[in-house]
């Protein structure tokens, strides 16, 4: 039995699955991961601060013109489309197989996809809102207000509605993404290395029966997993769910 049907198999009998993923769930719609050797972290993007400087909380508040420019060239990808693994993961949704996804991405695909039950570890681009006043407000009035957008309302800066380092993540988005863990049948992991906490550490609260890890590189967990696949998360997922039929 290969692997992909031995996953098949184990979603067959599956009736809340939760899939927790990473960065690598996107980088097939043509999104850049950020800890890869191409990836965002490792590019140089600035003599003077880091991208990890320029994605902080910090450098939101002291430095807006250079923080916007930097988040509208590289967080935000509009024209990337959901790839197989979104579409598959939503299939599996609508199927009762699937009870939620808990996702560390921030470009809004799941939902694309037709994903119902998506909570946003470190949010999304999708929304912002006014620091000031709580206005709520679309990625395009970010990305069209330059150099920095500001409220229509009271004219206070609209930030992103992303969690930026030095920022907690939301706590209901927490509480659900681990009771939706801890009752999960089934969790897949895919795409992320494992080690950016504490969105890393709600995989402890998994206490199901079958654990899957779908990732290119080992990670942390590979050791308690059932089953380890080493191959595109589009692909993996797609021929899976096809197997269902």
């Amino acid at each position: 039995m290969t692997d992909v049907e031995k996953l098949a198999k184990i979603l067959s009998q599956s009736s809340s699955a939760v899939f927790f993923g990473g960065a690598g769930m996107s980088t097939e719609s043509g999104i850049p991961d950020f800890r890869s050797a191409n990836g965002i972290y490792n590019q140089k993007l600035n003599q003077t601060f880091s991208p990890e400087e320029m994605a902080s909380h910090n450098f939101f508040v002291n430095h807006p013109e250079e923080f916007f420019a930097f988040y509208r060239a590289r967080f935000v990808y509009l024209n990337a489309a959901p790839n197989a693994g979104h579409i598959a993961l939503a299939e599996l949704e609508r199927r009762g197989n699937l009870s939620a996804v808990v996702t560390q991405n921030i470009d809004g695909l799941h939902q694309i996809a037709g994903s119902k039950v998506v909570y946003e570890l470190h949010g999304s681009i999708r929304r912002s809102y006014c620091v000031k006043c709580g206005a709520k407000y679309g990625v395009e009035f970010v990305m069209e207000n330059i150099p920095v957008p500001h409220c229509e309302k009271c004219g206070g800066i609209v930030k992103p509605d992303v969690v930026l380092y030095g920022e907690n993540l939301d706590n209901e988005t927490v509480s659900n993404s681990i009771r939706a863990i801890a009752a999960a049948d089934t969790l897949i992991v895919g795409g992320t290395s494992l080690i950016v906490y504490p969105a890393a550490g709600l995989i402890d609260y998994f206490r199901g029966r079958h654990l899957v890890l779908i990732n290119k590189t080992a990670t942390h967990a590979d050791t308690d997993a059932e089953l380890v696949i080493r191959e595109n998360i589009g692909a993996t997922l797609s021929k899976a769910v096809a197997l269902l039929s």
